[in-house]
């Protein structure tokens, strides 16, 4: 029986989850490959779907990328360039906008808010620690 009370991990808060409602929901999802050299995309990174492609792949939310916000990164990956790359994202639950991710040339707008909460990701600010 030593082994019911072993250590196996650690888990550091992050931030990025802000509630318990509505529940967080993981998913699969499939990012499209890079053209240019290759890019770690952050847990928390906002995902969309291309309007014009209808390819179903999810693209980092971008100027100019007329993109429908639709899900949240789960954990850090490498994206390249030479095949597209399925992952887990969350595509439910309650999140902290400030922990949200896009390319550095972009905000969230208030109607991709509005978007990821007409699909069950909402978000909710964290009031910071004392």
């Amino acid at each position: 029986m030593p082994e019911l009370s072993k250590k196996i991990g650690e888990m550091e808060y992050d931030g990025l989850i802000s509630g318990l409602f509505p529940k967080t929901l993981v998913g699969g999802g499939t990012i499209a490959k890079l053209e240019g050299a290759s890019e770690t995309y952050k847990r928390g990174t906002v995902l969309g779907f291309k309007s014009a492609a209808n390819d179903g792949k999810l693209y980092i939310m971008a100027a100019g990328g007329d993109l429908t916000p639709s899900a949240v990164l789960c954990d850090d990956i490498e994206i390249g360039t030479e095949a597209d790359v399925t992952t887990a994202v969350y595509i439910g639950g309650c999140f902290n906008p400030a922990k949200l991710i896009t390319k550095e040339d972009y905000a969230l707008t208030a109607g991709d808010l509005d978007n990821l909460r007409m699909r069950g990701i909402i978000t909710k600010a964290v009031a910071p620690a004392l």
